[in-house]
């Protein structure tokens, strides 16, 4: 059941099937979240049973307010609240000690918990009417099947599940890929994820740099080594990789070679290389990197809607600001 969330008695009929333990699928500014109240084990549960997620791979929780999260964090390290007062709200998630007794399903019963305060005005709504029915916090990863494509649109959310889930259709959201995920638990600051948010901005507001993830750290959302996949098969290449490719695939279906991949319908998602004829579909990355995390899991979804078997796409190129699609696009091309 999709609700307009420009609707105040949308929100308010989507807080109270947060309040009674129901799923609600709503927008933020990265991607939409399939949220239910954290504070209650039960409902969290329910999470993962629409998503088909490990219960040991942990979930986000959602707070209206920077405040909020001093409740589900057994310490608020100096380092979290500078990150905090930085980008908050915004597309970020901190994870500290969790309080004892509180969000153990959410955590993937660890004892850190992932934290976000969202800025998008329609999760900014639910999260404070859901807050006034004591919801203390709303976990929610990404409205989709697990290990799928992240959905950016409330059509999206509906391809995934079926109608008697209440989604707020907020729009398209602005960013596009997930939150960048800073680890606070351990006394240094560890980029666990990138996002949207570069290491520069991060390290600058941290006060110092961010170290890589190691065997202690802990499990994170969206950190698995393959993630946000569609049904096609993801071939991520350099450009000359690409070309050369690209060439090969075109020769074999002019040859009619019954063991090359023409069989297979090409998808080339791309920057600077210009395939020429075998791929079925052809679209273009944008050369801003903002502009590419805004539409790449739209791009994913449009291309595999379309029926191809392959998609293969141009590696981005090097750089901080690009860090957060290469991600999403390395783990949707692995095995």
């Amino acid at each position: 059941m999709r609700l307009d969330a420009q609707d105040p008695a949308a929100i308010a009929a989507a807080a109270d099937r947060l309040a009674a333990g129901e799923l609600v699928a709503f927008p933020t500014e990265t991607v939409y979240g399939l949220g239910a109240r954290a504070d209650d084990d039960a409902a969290t549960a329910q999470i993962f049973a629409a998503k088909g997620r490990p219960t040991g791979h942990p979930l986000i929780v959602h707070v209206h307010e920077p405040a909020a999260a001093a409740a589900w964090a057994g310490e608020w390290p100096a380092l979290a609240q500078r990150l905090a007062a930085a980008f908050w709200p915004g597309p970020l998630t901190l994870i500290v000690p969790r309080a004892p007794g509180l969000g153990e399903a959410a955590a993937g019963g660890q004892s850190s918990i992932g934290l976000r305060c969202p800025s998008h005005p329609v999760a900014q709504a639910l999260l404070r009417a859901a807050a006034e029915r004591g919801v203390r916090g709303v976990a929610a990863p990404s409205a989709n099947r697990f290990g799928r494509v992240s959905p950016t649109t409330a059509a999206h959310v509906q391809q995934e599940f079926d109608d008697t889930l209440t989604v707020l259709d907020g729009g398209a959201c602005d960013v596009g890929i997930e939150s960048a995920i800073v680890d606070c638990s351990r006394g240094r600051p560890v980029l666990l994820r990138p996002g949207a948010l570069t290491r520069e901005q991060i390290e600058q507001a941290a006060g110092q740099p961010l170290a890589a993830p190691d065997a202690d750290a802990p499990r994170a959302s969206g950190t698995l080594a393959s993630h946000y996949a569609p049904r096609a098969k993801v071939r991520l290449m350099p450009a000359a990789a690409l070309r050369d490719a690209l060439k090969v695939f075109a020769d074999a279906a002019t040859a009619g070679n019954t063991h090359s991949p023409t069989g297979k319908t090409l998808a080339v998602y791309c920057r600077t290389v210009r395939p020429g004829p075998g791929a079925a579909l052809v679209r273009q990355m944008p050369d801003d990197p903002a502009l590419a995390a805004h539409e790449l899991f739209a791009t994913l979804r449009a291309l595999d809607d379309a029926g191809v078997s392959l998609i293969w796409v141009e590696t981005p190129p090097p750089g901080t600001a690009w860090d957060g699609v290469r991600d999403r696009l390395q783990r949707a091309a692995a095995e």
